[in-house]
């Protein structure tokens, strides 16, 4: 049995837009590096300490928005896997939010002024509510068969 026999074929923007947000979990890791020899944080220091380093909250900042971003992955992955083979095409839209979103939550919180990462991040959390209620769906339906 092939797998498209049982996925709808538009599950395809699904995995890309999966895809696109490894290239941005890079992107922000490859920042963190970046900011680890901006100011000299050397590894396996995970967060530098302010009584050590004068640009410390800089650092932290950076480190911090792609950490968050670590600890989101898992559900958002399990969300746009699982609700996009019931509702394809609202997962794209809602993960497109939650990419974007993300990458801007990123953004504000490298400033330096964590509030920033709100500003237009906070949308990431609509695009995760909303997978949610897509996997929810597609799990009543699995239960009603």
């Amino acid at each position: 049995m092939a797998i498209t026999e049982f996925l709808p074929k538009e599950y395809g923007y699904v995995v890309l837009v999966l895809v696109f947000y490894c290239f941005i979990n890079f992107w922000m890791g490859f920042q963190v590096g970046k900011a680890r020899k901006r100011y000299n944080v050397q590894f396996p220091t995970l967060y530098a300490i302010e009584s050590e380093n004068k640009d410390a909250k800089l650092f932290n900042c950076i480190q911090r928005g792609h950490q968050n971003a670590l600890e989101m992955m898992p559900m958002y992955f399990i969300l746009m896997i699982l609700g996009g083979m019931k509702h394809p095409c609202i997962c794209t839209g809602l993960g497109l939010i939650y990419n974007i979103s993300r990458f801007f939550y990123f953004k504000g919180y490298s400033s330096g002024d964590p509030t920033k990462r709100l500003t237009i991040g906070k949308y990431s959390f609509l695009g995760l509510f909303g997978l949610m209620i897509c996997t929810i769906s597609f799990g009543v339906t699995l239960i009603r068969g």
